[in-house]
């Protein structure tokens, strides 16, 4: 099966596979991340980010999220985010069942949150009555598939850090960002103000690995605590250090995404051509949103699997990954395009 539904759908990039099989190397190692891999890993993290940057290795992106949410937050704390976020829409409720979080939302035509957000919800401050907002997340690229300048992070940095609260970013498809942005991870996290991060590697190209990333100095006091408590501390924790260092060793992560972009583009400008198809948002990463009619869009998911993301419109999604060739888009597209001439 080969389809454009999610970049999750995708294999095991082979130098992923690769490094776990060099971890593997018949000899013994310390647990729980006390091996030479996981330090190689942190020192990675390091040269992206910065000096002052904190890795710690997770099972996957939810878990990342609401484990670094939970490290920003007291008890009567909540996070400011946009409706269409991951951590509101596609986690399960795991930000409120397990991390005790409110979510505070705002509706956005583009899934980008602005200064003005998060001075609208950050109110009744000190008020015993209201949950007081103290992070604000954003997820860059954003869950539709558009991307946050480099100025557009820097204003909300300050705009929440004026208000005292954090700056967080859900980065499942940070590699994306950067690759678009035409820049390394440090100069729209670190230098622009987020104080913490997921780094999402599963999606371009691991088996399974991710990572919370704090940028702001001592943030991370008692994490190692709080991930072991939140059933995410891998025994084994070499084999994901493994995944994550051999993405940010070299430039895999980047080839990686830059393939995932670029087909993104092709199919963007394939589709524009076909009359009854209209691109929804701005393709700036690895992800198509389109409207074409639905009997030609469940004719064409028989036989490329893809998510129809609003019901109520019929927008849909196509995400391309790392292992997505010109030849299957081109494909797609034809096909796409003779489904609606048949609906037409």
């Amino acid at each position: 099966m080969r389809g454009f539904a999610s970049d999750n759908y995708a294999g095991i990039h082979p130098e992923v596979l690769a490094a776990i099989t060099a971890a593997n190397d018949g000899t013994h190692a310390k647990a729980y991340g006390a091996d030479p891999v996981t330090a190689r890993m942190e020192a990675l993290f390091r040269e992206h980010f910065g000096e002052d940057a904190r890795a710690y290795v997770m099972f996957n992106g939810t878990g990342a999220n609401v484990t670094a949410l939970r490290a920003c937050c007291r008890p009567w704390e909540g996070v400011i985010c946009a409706d269409t976020a991951h951590v509101h829409v596609d986690e399960g409720g795991a930000p409120e069942r397990m991390g005790g979080l409110k979510l505070l939302t705002t509706p956005t035509p583009d899934g980008k949150l602005t200064p003005a957000d998060v001075a609208r919800l950050t109110i009744r401050v000190g008020d015993e009555h209201a949950v007081q907002a103290r992070v604000v997340t954003v997820t860059q690229p954003t869950e539709l598939g558009t991307l946050y300048s480099l100025e557009e992070l820097r204003a909300l940095a300050e705009a929440a850090h004026a208000r005292g609260l954090l700056l967080h970013v859900d980065g499942a498809r940070l590699a994306n960002a950067a690759v678009a942005l035409g820049t390394g991870f440090r100069a729209f996290t670190t230098d622009a103000g987020v104080d913490v991060l997921t780094f999402g590697a599963t999606k371009n190209g691991a088996l399974g690995a991710e990572a919370v990333v704090f940028l702001t100095a001592g943030l991370d006091d008692g994490f190692l605590y709080l991930r072991k408590q939140s059933m995410q501390l891998a025994s084994k924790g070499r084999f994901y250090a493994a995944q994550l260092a051999a993405q940010l060793d070299g430039d895999l992560w980047h080839r990686a995404a830059a393939q995932a972009n670029a087909m993104a583009q092709r199919l963007a400008a394939g589709v524009a051509a076909i009359d009854g198809v209209r691109v929804t948002q701005a393709v700036q990463a690895s992800a198509v949103f389109a409207i074409l009619p639905p009997v030609a869009a469940t004719q064409v998911m028989a036989a490329f699997p893809f998510y129809v993301w609003d019901e109520h419109t019929g927008e849909v999604r196509w995400m391309c990954s790392w292992d997505t060739t010109e030849a299957e888009v081109d494909g797609f597209v034809a096909a796409i395009a003779q489904a609606v001439a048949q609906a037409g």
